[in-house]
């Protein structure tokens, strides 16, 4: 939620900050953008990141694992082979659809590309077998999340999109708790 000073502010402002309130609780989207380096630390921060933002949905803890693993093999994709392991930035998107309880994922390059996406996506094909990769970054996105797409421009980036429904069961959503 935005909160700023200036115009809108002050008594008036307590009103319309109200109606804001309920406005965005009706809201059936929420968005978060990142942008980061291309350094190995940041692979964790993006799949924490992504995780906590995620929790709005109220995932079991596998949904979230899923998700985390998925996101740190595209995150360390673009730091290996869409950049080589120089500096560069990558960019991650979350999308939730609040209604649909569906998960959104973007992490983008602007690194060297894929020449062949297709072949890329096979398992255990690597660009870089000297770093003793195991090629197996794309079959573990494809298992983790319902939905994977990869878009890529030689000498331009790579782009992968990944979606999954969250469906924790409504047993656990509304199970209470008491405490003696």
């Amino acid at each position: 939620m935005e909160v700023g000073f200036g115009r809108g502010v002050g008594r008036k402002g307590n009103g319309m900050m109200r109606e804001r309130m309920k406005t965005e609780e009706k809201m059936r989207w929420n968005t978060m953008t990142l942008e980061f380096e291309s350094r190995p630390c940041n692979e964790s921060f993006a799949r924490v990141s992504a995780a906590a933002f995620l929790a709005q949905l109220n995932p079991t803890v596998e949904e979230v694992a899923d998700v985390k693993t998925a996101i740190s093999e595209a995150v360390t994709n673009a730091m290996i082979h869409g950049y080589r392991q120089e500096k560069g930035k990558i960019q991650m998107k979350c999308v939730l659809d609040l209604e649909e309880k569906v998960f959104q994922v973007t992490v983008k390059d602007t690194g060297v590309g894929i020449e062949n996406v297709e072949k890329a996506m096979e398992p255990m094909f690597t660009t870089c077998p000297e770093l003793e990769r195991s090629g197996m970054g794309f079959s573990f996105m494809e298992a983790f999340m319902d939905e994977l797409e990869v878009t890529s421009t030689s000498g331009q980036g790579t782009k992968v999109k990944m979606r999954k429904k969250i469906e924790r069961p409504a047993v656990l959503r509304s199970k209470k708790r008491s405490v003696r």
